[in-house]
């Protein structure tokens, strides 16, 4: 709207419009980076915390301390989160009653929104905060009802009648929504907080902790007609005192006063500047003296306000402009701008600053968690590397120990062997010599009745098989088992040099049985089965016993054989020549009557006697036959059980002397194998524990093989949660920088 007085067009120019380019916009673009930032630190921060919860504890690669302080960081970053979703640039607007704090913010809003005129108007706190939409609402305290902005004036209102007294007073805040679309303030998340008069509530302590603590920018509205007041400085000597250097805009409200005093306008203005400044410089030091020129405003909210209103046909005419008019608009809308550019490099400040720093700080002690873990890793996949190469010529010094122990304890097996089945076998040559005395120490009665022999028998055959027994076990049982255990000894030493601690000890239960013994299976009854006695009286000088003591036994059968064919027959040839024919029939006659009346072997003997007979006379041979016949007769009378005991014997040692020969291969054959089968016994529980051994040291490698792997994978991912968090504080140092530090 143009008049006389050039009315600036840029006080007409929708909230909207530039918008892009006002200073709120660092507070914006400084948040929306914020929260990009700290929703790549929260990602970062869960996955550190993930990663290292799934490294196993055994590989002790992370602390249970340094689980704690992920998990404590991801909590943090979880509330800085939440702090950035809801955070606003809050300005609080303070003064004393009637000074025009509403007239003020509705200037900024561009609209009349907050109760405002002459008088304690605004009884309570009203915080103004954009929404979307084209109307505003309002909500009371504790309440997510929704109330129109009718409802502003009848509850905030000191003046009306409807007012809830309980629900709203002083130190209560009315929430009022109002469209982003209509204040470009609001739409940079900007929130204005307006409040009674200062020198209505007495509290000021708890108005400072409940409503200023997080404020980014103070506005003083004073009233330019007066000075500034006690109560003003008293205040914000409070809020100084609290907060560590506030920032603080003075607003000379109501300075349209000056027109009707020109002459004193530069004087009063002069005055209210130097004390200003003097009051956030010496008394508040907030800021220095340049500074604080910026800080102190002459302006005239209520003509502001009236130059933002769109004006309609119904609207009524103002009236005339006031002098110095164009200038007070000039200086609010100065106010506007240094206030925007301080409020959002405050709020940027105050907001962000330290969650920035915060942040850099998380990402720094988790790089560090991580790096530890890193190097942690490192060291172990080192160690893992180092001990799988150890393990490794470790079982391959085990496999070439193992199979030349394997040929030299099979080849001491077969020597042991062959030696103790050739001591054997000599021993029980000499036993099967020594058998006589062995018969001859069984004393058991002797009988020739046929069942009582027949016993005899059978208790002869058990005392010759103990007795053999006994013997072979007395004469090589103690060498051979001290022989077999020195080699058990030997072959377990060799074999647990290759064993750990552990499996040593398992192997000394393993040395070798202590019970073994040697074993000698004769088998008596059976070899001596086919044993036939023969205790019939024999004469001594009998032709088959003379004839079997020089022809032995098969000549004397075959001689004797011929000789009894021939007697029925006539004489044999060689009588037929003798010259006296009466002596060669008696001598026929003879023996052919003695061959009826004796064996075989008596007809033989009569041939012979005739023989005999005719070459020495018959005295001689009388003679002769009288003293065989003596012979006889003493042989027969001495043939007693004891002397059939005897025969018996003898004839049992030379039976069971052939066939325990018969034995000496097969019984040393079997100790052989008795004592190959102990020590290849007690070799293949060695190798049990020595093929465990190798499984276990197979198994170690190839667990050191995966741990190496899973290690590698861990330090791979450690590097590079690292690098992203190195990423991430370069990314906040930026922040820092870009809009903090500038």
């Amino acid at each position: 709207m143009e008049n006389g007085y050039g009315r600036r067009p840029s006080a007409m120019v929708r909230p909207d419009e530039g918008r892009s380019h006002t200073p709120l916009r660092l507070f914006v673009d400084a948040k929306r980076k914020m929260n990009e930032i700290y929703k790549e630190v929260a990602g970062h921060i869960t996955e550190s915390q993930t990663f290292l919860d799934g490294i196993p504890s055994e590989s002790k690669v992370v602390s249970e301390e340094q689980l704690t302080k992920v998990e404590a960081f991801r909590k943090q970053v979880k509330g800085i989160q939440d702090v950035l979703e809801r955070d606003h640039m809050k300005v609080a607007f303070f003064g004393r009653t009637s000074n025009g704090k509403s007239t003020v913010i509705n200037a900024m809003l561009r609209d009349k929104v907050l109760p405002s005129g002459i008088g304690h108007t605004t009884d309570c706190f009203l915080c103004v905060e954009g929404c979307e939409g084209q109307e505003g609402y309002m909500k009371m305290p504790n309440s997510t009802e929704r109330l129109s902005m009718m409802s502003v004036g009848q509850l905030a209102h000191a003046l009306a009648n409807e007012r809830d007294h309980e629900a709203c007073h002083q130190s209560s805040v009315l929430n009022i929504f109002w469209p982003k679309s209509r204040c470009h303030l609001l739409m940079n998340d900007v929130i204005l907080l307006d409040s009674p008069g200062i020198d209505v509530e007495q509290d000021l302590d708890e108005w400072i902790n409940n409503h200023c603590m997080d404020a980014d920018v103070f506005v003083l509205v004073s009233n330019a007609e007066s000075t500034l007041m006690r109560t003003e400085k008293s205040f914000f000597h409070k809020v100084s005192d609290k907060l560590s250097k506030p920032n603080i805009f003075i607003l000379n409200n109501r300075w349209d006063a000056s027109a009707s005093e020109p002459e004193y306008m530069e004087a009063v203005k002069k005055q209210h500047l130097e004390r200003d400044i003097k009051f956030l410089v010496e008394e508040l030091k907030v800021v220095n003296e340049s500074q604080a020129k910026d800080r102190v405003f002459f302006v005239s909210a209520k003509e502001a306000l009236n130059s933002r209103i769109p004006k309609t046909m119904s609207t009524p005419d103002s009236g005339p402009v006031i002098e110095g008019y164009q200038a007070r608009l000039f200086e609010f809308e100065n106010f506007e701008r240094k206030f925007e550019e301080c409020i959002s490099q405050s709020a940027v400040r105050t907001k962000f600053e330290q969650h920035a720093k915060q942040g850099r700080q998380i990402v720094d002690y988790t790089q560090e968690i991580l790096s530890q873990v890193l190097e942690a890793a490192t060291k172990k996949r080192g160690m893992c590397i180092e001990k799988r190469k150890d393990q490794n010529d470790r079982l391959d010094y085990l496999k070439d120990q193992m199979k030349i122990l394997s040929m030299e304890c099979k080849e001491k097996i077969k020597d042991v062997a062959e030696q103790s089945e050739s001591k054997v076998s000599a021993t029980m040559t000499d036993e099967i010599r020594r058998l006589s005395l062995l018969v001859d120490q069984f004393d058991k009665p002797f009988h020739p009745e046929t069942l009582v022999v027949q016993v005899y028998k059978e208790e002869l055959q058990k005392h010759v098989e103990a007795g053999l027994g006994q013997n072979l076990a007395a004469r090589c049982s103690a060498n051979i088992k001290q022989t077999v255990e020195e080699v058990q000894t030997q072959m377990t030493e060799r074999l647990s040099a290759l064993l750990s601690d552990e499996s040593k000890d398992r192997v000394e239960g393993l040395l070798f049985r202590r019970d073994f013994d040697l074993s000698y299976r004769l088998d008596c009854q059976h070899l001596f089965a086919d044993f036939k006695e023969n205790i019939e009286f024999r004469f001594s000088l009998g032709i088959t016993a003379i004839m079997n003591r020089f022809l032995g036994a098969r000549g004397a059968r075959a001689t004797l054989a011929g000789l009894t064919g021939m007697v029925p027959t006539g004489v044999p040839s060689a009588v037929t020549d003798v010259e006296d024919p009466s002596s060669t029939d008696m001598t026929v006659a003879m023996l052919s009557g003695i061959a009826s009346l004796y064996s075989r072997t008596s007809v033989g003997l009569m041939i012979v006697t005739g023989i005999v007979w005719k070459s020495v006379g018959w005295r001689v041979l009388v003679v002769g036959g009288g003293l065989y016949g003596l012979v006889y007769v003493y042989e027969r009378l001495t043939w007693t059980n004891r002397a059939k005991e005897r025969t018996f014997k003898r004839q049992f040692v030379d039976y069971a002397s052939d066939k325990l020969k018969l034995l000496v291969s097969f019984t040393s054959s079997n100790l052989s194998h008795q004592i190959q089968q102990e020590l290849s016994g007690t070799f293949a529980h060695l190798s049990v524990e020595v093929e465990n051994a190798k499984q276990e040291l197979e198994k170690d490698i190839m667990d050191l093989e995966l741990e190496t792997k899973r290690l590698e994978g861990l330090i791979s991912k450690a590097k590079l949660m690292r690098n992203k968090a190195g990423w991430l504080d370069n990314e906040l140092e930026r922040f820092l920088k870009q809009f903090i530090q500038h």
